[in-house]
């Protein structure tokens, strides 16, 4: 795949970021999927999960506006996501992996309750059509993330974010 399509691909996926559609990231975008999130699992704000989840949210934030937000406005737009996507991630998806491991960590948590940090496939599907992701496109990826006992650990979600994200493999484009 040409830079140039790659760039299109990544782009295509900002859309996942900006939570309210208009046009560029910020970090209001990232408060408004955590709050997506509680209200899907009916935990609070206040909650330990809740603060951590906002927490992540905020790390998130942090980590691509300092890799992305080439003009300081802190607002990523479109191009910004994609040219920082092809100049800094796509060689290094741990680095992203890295910066949206408190989120998922959080996310995950918030989804199961349990102290495993792995989801059940029914927890994963409601987490990312909360976040944003169709439905059928959260369900079909579930099926290729399942783990053991119908379980989906962290590491192997935080790792199919990152890919999804940061690459243009086809087995990451239906997350």
């Amino acid at each position: 795949m040409d830079s140039a399509q790659y760039q299109r691909t990544i782009a295509a996926r900002f859309t996942v970021f900006d939570q309210d559609g208009n046009g560029h990231i910020s970090r209001e975008d990232f408060s408004a999927a955590a709050a997506a999130l509680l209200a899907e699992f009916g935990a609070t704000a206040r909650s330990e999960k809740g603060q951590a989840l906002y927490y992540g949210a905020e790390a998130l934030w942090q980590g691509l506006a300092g890799i992305a937000d080439r003009d300081g406005d802190q607002r990523i737009t479109r191009s910004e996501f994609a040219h920082s996507a092809v100049k800094r991630l796509r060689d290094s998806p741990e680095r992203f992996a890295e910066i949206a491991r408190p989120f998922v960590r959080a996310a995950v948590a918030v989804a199961d309750g349990g102290e495993d940090r792995a989801a059940g496939r029914t927890q994963t599907v409601r987490m990312l059509t909360a976040l944003g992701i169709e439905p059928d496109t959260a369900t079909a990826a579930v099926e290729t993330l399942d783990g053991d006992e119908g379980r989906i650990g962290e590491d192997r979600l935080l790792k199919a974010v990152a890919a999804y994200f940061t690459t243009a493999d086809p087995d990451a484009r239906d997350l």
